[in-house]
């Protein structure tokens, strides 16, 4: 036998998880005969994997999935993200102000309570929008918490027995 040398299992492994990225974006790209962003955007990536959007809209998977992260130790990301999206719905520029701080000091300021996890540069941005906050002065943090569920507390989720009974008792009470 020749002295060759074979790849290690971990090389074909990421060689292969490579090969099909490099698929994936050339079918991405491919698309309509449109041009498109090598990187898509937070909107566009999230409506390519709609798990966690369709969680947040039904009202008896966002309690299992609260229950869920209140488990896990992690609720106050689904908390600030639901407290963002009451905040965009905000229509009086007074009741902005005391909303805004309100959520600046329980979610992003570094002494908070139920800090989520965003880098200095999100919280300065926000620190400086509270002057006068706007309705998107959270979105930045929002969109980060957000990918933040999805990848990490959401694939999860889908695989406890918390929501796969909820799916499975849903299924069943369809049927009767």
């Amino acid at each position: 036998m020749q002295n060759v040398k074979r790849p290690r299992r971990i090389d074909v492994v990421l060689n292969r998880n490579a090969h099909k990225k490099d698929i994936q974006c050339i079918m991405v790209h491919k698309t309509n005969d449109e041009t498109y962003p090598a990187k898509l955007s937070w909107q566009g990536d999230h409506k390519l994997h709609p798990a966690l959007e369709k969680l947040l809209r039904d009202k008896k998977y966002l309690a299992a999935f609260h229950s869920f992260l209140q488990s896990e130790f992690s609720d106050e990301n689904i908390e600030f993200w639901l407290a963002c999206e009451d905040f965009r719905a905000t229509a009086s520029p007074d009741d902005l102000q005391w909303k805004a701080q309100k959520i600046y000091e329980e979610f992003v300021q570094p002494t908070a309570r139920r800090q989520i996890n965003v880098d200095h540069h999100i919280r300065e941005k926000i620190m400086k929008s509270l002057e006068k906050p706007s309705l998107s002065c959270f979105s930045e943090a929002q969109k980060h918490v957000y990918l933040l569920m999805e990848r990490d507390s959401c694939p999860r989720f889908l695989h406890s027995n918390a929501y796969l009974s909820l799916k499975h008792k849903s299924r069943s009470l369809w049927y009767i």
